[in-house]
């Protein structure tokens, strides 16, 4: 929620409660609580009301409904705790840094962003839910829903006040694609998949100047190879767009990356080569699509790194029902679910016991 804002592509997987019964203590984000009893509220009204469930689904396809509202997934209720956590500790920075009490006009714009985000990501997962957004926020609890619109409140202050963002104003947006022109244009591809084995012999061949085509064609095992490679042609708002510009990299025109991926393919493990033999500049009416997408992503980021800043400075303690407050190595502090053991470790720990008893 104020989370889409700030942390739009968050995995939220579905819901789950460790041990219902027993009061327990909850979170703790600066001294100010969120009572183990709330978050079981939340955690059931996300997996059990329809049309919210729905919402929920479109900012993650995986979370879904589940029957048993006592038995819900671990990481799942530690990636919600972990959004309530962010939101809270959100609203405590600007309201001691920049004096921010959202107004009842701040709450109303919150609330009206925070239910387009809800509808702009079912809709980009082509979901059709039994209700508008506005209905999913009625079904939250009364104290999930005011606590959800006062931390997207809060976010959109923040973004406003650290200036790390882009307006998604058509002329912003504009301006943005005008910057980066060339990563806008549709591009044609050829491609080589090698088996491992044969790697070292494209290397050469390669290195003592073989085109693309001929690269293609002495070693690939596509389809494509015996026609030189030739894999088509991707525009901007081709699905597969993000994708090819992610394999192409940085490599010149006409030249295969000297380091493959390694990809899957009938049944084994090849090298995949991939590079651009054309480029045809788009228009922004072609790419605005892809801009838009860019920009939020980048807004993401950016909106991250504020995040993480303020949860290294927040004294934080989670109830381990709900999960643990640690730091990965690659999302920085975060409630997280711990492992558990294998079966084959507490059989064997079960067996140990025995033992000792048995002695």
């Amino acid at each position: 929620m104020r989370r889409l804002t700030i942390l739009f592509v968050l995995a939220l997987l579905g819901a789950w409660v460790y041990g219902t019964s027993g009061i327990g203590s909850g979170v703790d984000v600066n001294t100010q609580v969120v009572k183990a009893q709330t978050l079981r509220n939340e955690l059931t009204a996300l997996s059990t009301q329809p049309v919210l469930n729905c919402y929920m689904k479109g900012i993650n396809y995986t979370f879904d409904s589940l029957d048993n509202a006592t038995a819900f997934n671990a990481a799942s209720a530690a990636q919600w705790v972990n959004l309530r956590v962010q939101g809270v500790a959100i609203s405590q920075y600007v309201k001691k840094n920049f004096g921010y009490t959202p107004s009842a006009s701040d709450l109303a714009k919150a609330t009206t962003s925070l239910e387009n985000e809800l509808t702009a990501a079912a809709a980009s997962n082509s979901l059709t839910c039994n209700g508008p957004s506005s209905e999913a926020l009625a079904e939250m609890p009364k104290e999930m829903r005011a606590a959800e619109i006062s931390s997207q409140a809060a976010s959109l202050y923040l973004l406003s006040k650290v200036q790390i963002t882009l307006p998604l104003t058509t002329p912003s947006l504009e301006k943005y694609y005008q910057a980066h022109k060339s990563s806008y244009d549709k591009v044609c591809v050829s491609i080589a998949v090698v088996p491992p084995a044969k790697m070292s012999d494209f290397a050469k061949a390669q290195a003592t100047g073989a085109t693309v085509a001929q690269l293609a064609k002495a070693f690939s095992i596509d389809p494509s190879g015996s026609a030189g490679g030739v894999y088509g042609c991707y525009g901007p708002s081709s699905s597969a767009y993000a994708a090819v510009r992610q394999d192409v990299g940085t490599t010149g025109l006409n030249k295969f990356p000297t380091t493959p991926q390694i990809v899957s393919f009938q049944g084994g493990d090849e090298a995949l080569y991939v590079a651009i033999t054309k480029r045809i500049p788009s228009t922004y009416a072609e790419a605005k699509s892809q801009v838009l997408s860019d920009v939020r992503a980048q807004n993401a980021s950016g909106a991250n790194n504020v995040t993480e800043d303020i949860l290294y400075r927040a004294a934080i303690a989670v109830d381990p029902a709900f999960g643990q407050w640690g730091l990965s190595s690659t999302t920085g502090p975060e409630v997280f679910a711990p492992a558990s053991p294998s079966i084959k470790n507490v059989t064997g720990a079960t067996q140990a016991a025995n033992a000792v008893t048995a002695s």
